[in-house]
């Protein structure tokens, strides 16, 4: 599939930042906006071959921090990160809270203004409305978009002591796009939500995981996850 298709990653990279990705707006001593994208994740090798594909295919840097308990991909570079942004109006971000960022960080850029930042930031999240139809499962880029927001947010797990295999997959506040994914992969399961503002979906049925398991393997998960992934699938009867 990244053989086949030159901007796999891009798409796959707009999955991942919905997961785990950040687009950062600070000041530096209320002189100048400091601008940053980030995504942090557990330090291990698969995340760091995973990271430094990103860094090779849209730009940034790879580091690690905490002690090696972390590995980050990193965007301080202004300059970098105008061109970088420029991949999210071809492939939109899907959550509402990347969305927000991404239109917050746009809003500074084109002021450049310390006083504004500053008067706006505490409402970025407020004005970011999304109505779910909106939303199309069928765009050209989901497929790729939904592997790297698997590779983000989903879970394979196995308990052996009854041989029983699950996937499931959450989200903060965004419902429409566990909604979504139900759609997707035809899963029978309705999406629970747990405490205020978490939803997740369980998948146990065997034709339903046999779904994520082809999709998985047409459109390759990239870090740490596709070992999970491996032995899940290896294991699969």
């Amino acid at each position: 599939r990244i053989k086949k298709d030159p901007h796999y990653i891009k798409k796959f990279w707009v999955g991942l930042m919905d997961g785990d990705g950040s687009i950062q707006v600070n000041h530096w001593r209320f002189k100048n906006l400091q601008y940053r994208l980030v995504i942090k994740l557990k330090y291990c090798s698969e995340n760091i071959k995973m990271l430094n594909l990103i860094a090779c295919n849209i730009g940034g840097e790879v580091k690690t921090v905490g002690k090696n308990k972390f590995i980050l991909w990193v965007v301080n570079d202004i300059k970098k990160i105008r061109k970088i942004i420029k991949i999210f109006v071809s492939y939109p971000p899907i959550t509402s809270r990347l969305k927000a960022q991404l239109n917050f960080m746009l809003e500074c850029l084109r002021h450049n203004n310390v006083e504004y930042y500053l008067n706006t930031r505490k409402n970025k999240y407020l004005n970011n409305i999304i109505v779910p139809e909106d939303i199309n499962i069928d765009n050209f880029y989901f497929k790729e978009w939904l592997s790297g927001f698997i590779e983000a947010e989903g879970c394979f797990s196995i308990r052996k002591s009854f041989k029983i295999q699950s996937f499931s997959i959450g989200q903060n506040d965004d419902k429409y796009i566990m909604d979504k994914i139900i759609s997707h992969f035809y899963i029978s399961n309705k999406v629970r939500k747990l405490g205020n503002r978490f939803f997740i979906v369980e998948v146990y049925r065997k034709s339903t995981l046999i779904n994520i398991i082809n999709h998985c393997i047409e459109y390759p998960l990239l870090g740490e996850k596709r070992t999970s992934f491996n032995i899940f699938r290896d294991l699969f009867k």
